[in-house]
């Protein structure tokens, strides 16, 4: 149970995640550390010395069993499997390091965020319910071909929704925490948004949540977007005020396309589920068949450099691995 480093033989740090599809991420071939599944339901039952140093916990898991990090005895790292990690820090113990997975999840949120701007605009939600009823819903629809396109959030996700929105003919602006050029051009600080909001006909949110960015979308924000524009949202919900939201949907000015809310899940009798001009989707923006092959290889790259003692990738709190 031992791996070679140089020329010291070293015992393979152990490791657990939160199912057995994430077991044989090396097929054929022996793994650098020793794989248990713990999905946190229940306590880590092992001898303090056969502790994990790095935990995965469940993806889409909520904040169920993450009270048990805390009673880890040799926890150094915890990994993610998703891209958001404000609901973990409260639970990961000081000194421990957090790490998400930054770049596993951009394509399929990028695909859906691009899916819900085009399905908000072309009405594909009504065409659906109209199709149960039997109904030729005809009539012209917005079209996102010469659109002024406001996209919040310059990051992984922010990138890939700029790269698939390029072949669209549209009018892309993009906003980021600071103002900067970069490769893709300018990027507009976050201060402008006041000057920006107007001139935009679809808005989409792929920032972080951070207490910078809770609550930004709220009635001043909201009202500054001009009449029937559309907010995408594939950020967290409560970037959102949502009463703000509901207030503008339920008078009929703005649009909305939401794959996040607040609160989640969204209870039965919620507004939201009935305002007009709104399309929802359960969180599931990088819930799908392209999730499970980058996940497995950002598991493998992480463990593969805990055992060799290389620096971790995506450390977004705690000391440095």
């Amino acid at each position: 149970m031992e791996y070679r480093t140089g020329d010291a033989a070293i015992a393979r740090p152990r490791v657990t995640v939160p199912d057995d599809r994430w077991l044989d991420l090396w097929p054929g071939a022996e793994a650098p550390v020793e794989v248990t599944v713990w999905d946190l339901q229940d306590p880590l039952t092992v001898a303090p010395d056969q502790a994990p140093v790095l935990v995965v916990p469940p993806y889409m898991g909520g904040t169920a069993g993450l009270h048990r990090l805390a009673e880890v005895p040799r926890l150094e790292v915890v990994q993610l499997l998703s891209a958001g990690y404000e609901v973990y820090l409260p639970h990961v113990p000081q000194g421990v390091t957090l790490a998400n997975a930054a770049g596993v999840h951009d394509t399929s949120t990028a695909e859906l965020a691009v899916g819900l701007t085009i399905a908000a605009l072309r009405g594909i939600g009504e065409f659906a319910r109209a199709q149960v009823e039997g109904r030729w819903l005809v009539g012209t629809r917005p079209a996102l071909a010469d659109r002024d396109v406001l996209l919040i959030g310059a990051g992984h996700v922010g990138s890939a929704i700029a790269d698939r929105l390029a072949p669209f003919e549209i009018r892309l602006t993009r906003v980021g925490t600071r103002a900067r050029n970069d490769d893709c051009g300018p990027v507009h600080a976050v201060e402008e948004l006041p000057a920006l909001l107007p001139g935009h006909q679809v808005v989409i949110l792929a920032c972080p949540l951070t207490e910078a960015t809770r609550g930004m979308v709220d009635a001043a924000f909201l009202g500054a977007m001009p009449d029937s524009a559309l907010l995408v949202n594939v950020a967290r919900g409560p970037v959102v005020v949502t009463d703000a939201l509901v207030a503008e949907l339920t008078s009929g000015r703005l649009r909305a396309a939401l794959d996040v809310t607040d609160p989640e899940p969204l209870p039965p009798d919620h507004p939201l589920w009935r305002a007009p001009n709104t399309l929802i989707s359960p969180h599931v923006g990088g819930d799908s068949t392209a999730f499970p092959s980058r996940a497995r290889a950002l598991l493998r790259d992480q463990f593969e450099r805990l055992a060799a003692g290389r620096p971790l990738l995506n450390i977004v709190a705690g000391p440095p691995r």
